[in-house]
């Protein structure tokens, strides 16, 4: 049997579909995340971008998002290596690491669902879109103790 892509391939030799199929669809990286600016510390809110799906956790409009949403954090092997709030489950943080990928990932599950099912994606722990919050709004109100 071959070894898994992510086993044997740096991040930066993998092909745009193997990267791409690497997001495990959990959300987290769409929450707001606020930093203190003293500390560096990141506090994890459940305010998720606009263009997030509730549902799927995925984007509505990916090939588009950072024309919509300019702040859109576009990942790659040299953001994942440096980018503090990546969650821990990350695949792109785990193969970055060398470590392995999760059973519930859908690459070793073969399905979608397991991330969900695992408890792992933010699917029904949104409070709020960043569209809905006004200015007056306060994230603060959004933060959760540890990371979704």
């Amino acid at each position: 049997m071959e070894t898994p892509f992510w086993k044997r391939l740096s991040l930066e030799a993998m092909t745009p579909a193997q990267w791409e199929s690497l997001c495990d669809g959990c959300g987290k990286c769409c929450l707001s995340k606020l930093e203190d600016e003293d500390t560096a510390e990141i506090y994890w809110t459940t305010v998720a971008c606009r263009l997030l799906d509730a549902g799927t956790c995925r984007c509505r409009d990916y090939e588009n998002r950072r024309a919509i949403v300019p702040d859109c954090v576009r990942l790659t092997p040299s953001t994942v290596r440096t980018i503090n709030w990546l969650p821990s489950t990350c695949a792109y943080r785990l193969v970055a690491e060398g470590r392995d990928l999760y059973w519930w990932h859908h690459l070793v599950s073969g399905s979608r669902e397991t991330v969900h099912e695992a408890g792992i994606s933010i699917r029904g722990r949104i409070t709020a879109f960043d569209s809905d919050l006004s200015e007056d709004d306060d994230y603060f109100d959004h933060v959760v103790e540890v990371e979704p």
